[in-house]
Formats: C-alpha cells, structure tokens, sequence
C-alpha cells in the first residue's frame, strides 16, 4: 500500500510537470515572493541558486494549521517526529541530516536550546506567524554553526504603514477555534500605521486536555517515555507578540520585535524524569539599517533569545501552574549581534560583508561542566549576473571559544535557458558544534549520558537543480549528497558518539499547476540517509534514526464564490527509531480535508477534519499520533478599506 501511495503520488507530480511544460509557451514569470534567508539580502525566490520554500500568510489561512507541524509536514527534504500531539516535544529533521543541523531564526535572531540544540517548533504559536522562509542545503558560509541541512525563517506578524497616508485608525483582527480534545483558543491583535510608522500587538491563548502520549507496553522495557502512564497529557499556552518600526523619509529604517509564549505541557513520564513541565521561549530584537552612501547600505543588528523550562512530577499547581516540587529546571540565554554591509558594484553585482557575535549561556539545576560558550564570525558573499549566467560566492571564518577556528564556504551557479527553464549546480561546506548536553550533562544514576571527548560535525555538500515556472504553474527536481563527518549519534544506551561518516543521498521533486479551478501542488522526498562508517562500525550500512526514506504530500485547493474547500495528502514510508535499526516505525499515509465560508465582510468561519480516516501510526517508536480531529475556527480579519 505505501508503495503505492508513493507511485500514484509520482504519477501525478510527472502529470503536473507535463502540464506545465506543455503551457511554456504561453507562461511569463509569475510574481514571486521576496525572500531574505538564501542570502541574507532581498532577492526573489525565483533568483534564488538554493532550493528554497515559502509558506505565505494565504498558505496559512489556506491550510487552518493548528500548530508549526502542520505548516512543515511534506514540504520537500522535511521529516518530523513528534512525541505526541499538540505542544510535545517536536524535532525537525532536514535533509536527512539531524535535528540539530537545521537553524531557525525568528524575525533574524537564532532560536532554540543551548543545552538540547534545537529550536522548540511545538512551542511557537502558529497564530503569530505571517511567513516562513525554508532554505535547503549547506548555509554555513553565511550563517556560522548548525546550518548543515539549512535554514527556517519565522517571521511573526508585522504592522503595516498606510502606503502613505497620513494616519489610519486601528484595525483590530479576532480568531477564536475549538477542536477535537477540549481544544479551546483564540487571538487578539491590534495592527496600524502612518506613512513613517507601523506597529502590530497581538495576544493569543491555546488548550486542550490532550489524549494519553505514551504507548507503555509491559514486555517492552525501555520503550517510549520509560513508564506506564495511560493519563491525558493536556497542554496550555499563552502568548504575546509586539512588533514596531519606523521608516523615515531617507530610508533609514529602524524595527523591534518581541515574542513571549508560555507553555505547560504534560507529557508520559516518572518521578525521575517528572511528567510535567513548564516551557518558555523569549525573543527580542531590534534592527537598524540606513545608506551612509547611495551603493552602500548597512544593517545593524541585535537581539537575545531565551529558554525556560522546569520539571515536576505529579506536583501540585497553583496560579499560572507553577509546580511546588520540581525535579530540575534549565535556563539557556543567547545574546546575538550582527553588522551586514551590502555594496553595489554595478548593475547585477552585489558584495556583503560582515561580522557576527553570539553568546551563549546557561544556568540549570543540573551541574555543567561548563556553562557559556562564544562565537564570532565574518562573512563575506558575492552575487553576480552576466547574460543568462548567475553566480554566488560566499565564504566565512568563525571562531569557536570552545573548539577553535572553522572555515566554511560555498560556490553556487545557475543559466537561464528559454521558457522560464534553469539549471543551477552548487557545493557548500558546513560545521556543528557539540551542544552543553553532549558534552556535559552529568551521569544518570551512574550512566554516562555525555561524552567530553566528542569532535565538532563537518560536512560536504553538492546538489544539482532543475525548474521551470510561468504563469500558475511550477515544477522542480533538486538531486544532491551530504557526507557529514563524525557525525554524532547515541549509541543503544543513549550515549553520544561520533561515526566517521554518514552520506545522504536524496532527490526532491516539486509540481504545482490550476487544473480546472483547483490548486494542485505536490511534493516528493526520496532520501537514503546512511551511516558509512565503514567495517569497524556495527552499524554500517544501517539507516539513520527516524528517518523515512519516502515521503509525498499533495494539496489541493478550489474556490467557489465564497466558499473554499481543499485537501491534504501525506504518505511517509518505514523508519526505524534507533542508529542500529532494530525499532521498526512502519508506514502510513494520512489525508486532511477543510472548508471554509466567508459568509460576511471581514468574516470567515473553516473547518479542518485531520486524519480523517483515524490512520494509527508512530513517528516516536511508542509515542501515539493523534487520530481524527477536527478544528473549528471563526475568524474576523479587516483589511484596509
């Protein structure tokens, strides 16, 4: 059956691209969105020499997602595996390379935990997010550490100015959704401006009683969350977000940003581990960026990102649920500063240059061996066109107060042929550090669960690219390898360790096209994600853990008057949950259908059915996936007038 799902998946991406193919004659270039996170500067994502996605403010109204996984699910090179349902734990996996080789940047500052190394997806409130950028492949020589598969940028809603105008009154904006699990939530926000200022709040709130997460079974010792808990795991959030800037008449530009999300999370657990916990994630930023001459523009910036968290076992909770008895609590704080320089040489020429500063620091009941690490970058980049030839150079020297000097780069070229036809080839280099639980975190109960004589993770990565596009239609394959070097995996007792290589090999493929009225868009993943550590290594030859080597998703979308209806198509093949594959995860194949009425001006109510063939599978070996739900949402969304 999966085998199947997969071919007839195939089939229709291949019919989608035949179609576009066969309309070339007839297509110009569609209007395509502006993206920053490819290069650090504004280009179109057709100019883009990566393979890059962007999930736009109508994909998200489109999809009614009630959580960032939703958004992510399918998207070409993307695996997730989630423990649980809303608000457990999430790792996002891209490109086949590990969970902590993608980087994720909200607004421009970099997110996630010091001590675990990713970014926290199930905790970001989708309700605040207006776009997201996906950039795929090697991004180190721009970026510094962790950006080995890529790049996910957030950016959370922003305040508009007036396109001129004077002044405008307030607009305010209300959603209020119930689902499936005692769902209840909703979000408030206020947006405005001027023609120099523009400034957006926004509020919102999320809960649901959840279903039990854990799937304990007596003869399996070990598995799942290490404990026989067939109690609901609900989940609460709260969340704020403030966004202001002004523009003034010389274009000098200044902006803040601020997201605060608050979340209790109950989850399958022991007085060990406990079995409820308190997240926070903070993030602010501020950016200035003027011309002091007319090809020279510079960006200052600054920002901090924090983690919060703190554990309890069956603790008693009172106000906001804080816990009277916690088992542990972890502090992570980044500090981050960047100067950009863009420099214009000429019609097409661009030249970047800069430095990068992050701090790192944390404080945590559990006793580090060390609790702050620093790093400065400088990075340079070149983008030129000359005829139908693009070229982008880019190159970058950090220093690592923990592990010293790397060096990283990347070279990437793309030509233009008729008919909207391009070919693009590249070769990146990248690095990722250890993170603080790697190297530190002490023994449990006498196991070693760190490894102090751990190496930094290298890696080497070329792909070549295929896509074509006009006027309502796109198609695009994307073939590429990655050999990461000490690659670092835990072991059958969960200690860290590096094998001497891994290679990923994969192939993306991407179709999308109006047929009769519907929006069809459809994505393919093949990936072979291996461990090469040679005949000294048990586990050669062996698959990487929890990642699928198929994956399909197909959308679909139509319009009729005001009303809307769509569907969503997910297949992903086998997995196995552990470096020496004996934890068989198996197949499944989901579908989501959805609705939506604007029966008012400004106001729409949707409705989401997921999994609406109730599919019971497992991302997590015995973790349980939430089976039919349904989401009902009522929204009210002034524009302008």
């Amino acid at each position: 059956m999966m085998m199947k799902n997969t071919l007839l998946a195939t089939a229709l991406l291949a019919g989608l691209a035949m179609t576009a193919t066969a309309a070339a004659d007839q297509a110009d270039a569609t209007l395509e969105p502006v993206i920053v996170t490819a290069t650090r500067t504004a280009i179109t994502a057709d100019e883009a020499l990566s393979s890059v996605s962007v999930i736009t403010h109508d994909d998200i109204v489109r999809l009614q997602p009630v959580s960032l996984v939703d958004l992510l699910r399918g998207l070409p090179g993307v695996t997730i595996t989630q423990s649980g349902g809303i608000g457990e734990q999430t790792s996002l996996f891209l490109r086949g390379t590990n969970s902590t080789h993608t980087l994720v940047l909200l607004d421009g500052i970099r997110i996630g935990s010091v001590t675990a190394g990713l970014a926290a997806l199930e905790q970001i409130p989708v309700d605040q997010i207006e776009r997201i950028e996906i950039v795929r492949g090697p991004r180190s020589s721009l970026y510094g550490a962790d950006a080995i598969g890529g790049v996910i940028q957030i950016f959370t809603k922003h305040g508009q100015r007036n396109g001129g105008l004077p002044s405008s009154d307030p607009l305010p904006s209300l959603s209020v959704t119930a689902g499936s699990h005692g769902l209840a939530g909703g979000q408030f926000g206020v947006s405005g401006g001027d023609s120099h200022a523009w400034y957006n709040l926004n509020l919102g709130g999320e809960y649901t009683s959840g279903f039990p997460t854990c799937r304990m079974g007596a003869a399996e010792v070990g598995a799942g969350c290490f404990a026989d808990d067939p109690r609901n795991d609900a989940y609460r959030n709260w969340n704020g977000l403030l966004d202001a800037g002004y523009r003034w008449d010389n274009g000098t530009e200044l902006a803040v940003t601020g997201l605060r999300s608050k979340s209790y999370v109950e989850y399958g657990g022991s007085p060990y581990g406990g079995n409820r916990a308190l997240e926070e994630q903070r993030v602010a930023g501020a950016r200035l960026s003027f011309a002091p001459l007319d090809p020279w523009k510079v960006t200052l910036s600054a920002g901090q990102s924090r983690d919060l968290s703190s554990t309890a076992y069956q603790g008693t909770y009172y106000g906001m649920y804080y816990p009277t008895t916690a088992t542990g609590y972890t502090r992570s704080r980044r500090n981050q500063a960047s100067w950009q320089n863009d420099f214009s040489l000429g019609s097409n020429q661009l030249l970047s240059a800069g430095v990068d500063y992050r701090q790192e620091h944390i404080a945590s009941s559990t006793g580090y061996l060390a609790s702050t690490v620093s790093d400065t970058g400088v990075f340079a980049q070149y983008q030129g066109t000359f005829g139908r030839n693009e070229v982008q150079l880019s190159a970058r020297h950090d220093h690592n107060s923990q592990f010293g000097n790397h060096d990283t780069g990347a070279v990437a070229w793309g030509y233009r042929f008729d008919h909207g036809l391009r070919l693009t080839a590249s070769y990146g280099s990248a690095f990722h550090a250890p993170t603080f639980n790697d190297l530190y975190y002490p023994p449990y109960y006498g196991v070693a669960s760190a490894n102090p004589n751990l190496k930094p993770e290298t890696s080497r990565s070329a792909e070549l690219g295929l896509s074509q596009q006009g006027e309502g239609w796109n198609w695009a394959l994307n073939a590429y390898q990655t050999r990461i070097h000490d690659l670092i995996t835990l072991n059958d007792v969960y200690y860290p360790e590096n094998i001497s290589q891994a290679r990923i090999r994969g192939l993306e493929a991407q179709a999308g096209a109006t047929l009769a009225g519907w929006r069809v868009q459809g994505y393919l993943t093949l990936l072979q994600p291996k461990n090469d550590g040679g005949a000294s290594d048990p586990n050669n030859g062996k698959l990487l853990a929890r990642r699928p080597e198929r994956t399909v998703r197909v959308d679909l979308d139509r319009h009729f008057g005001a009303f809307g209806v769509g569907a969503t198509f997910y297949a992903a093949g086998k997995r196995f949950d552990d470096a020496a594959n004996r934890h068989h995860l198996g197949g499944y194949a989901t579908t989501d259908l959805r609705a939506s009425y604007a029966f008012a001006r400004d106001w729409s109510v949707s409705a989401r059915l997921a999994n609406a063939f109730d599919r019971k599978y497992e991302t997590v070996w015995y973790f349980n996936q939430p089976g039919r739900t349904w989401f009902l949402t009522l929204r009210y969304s002034p524009a302008a007038h």
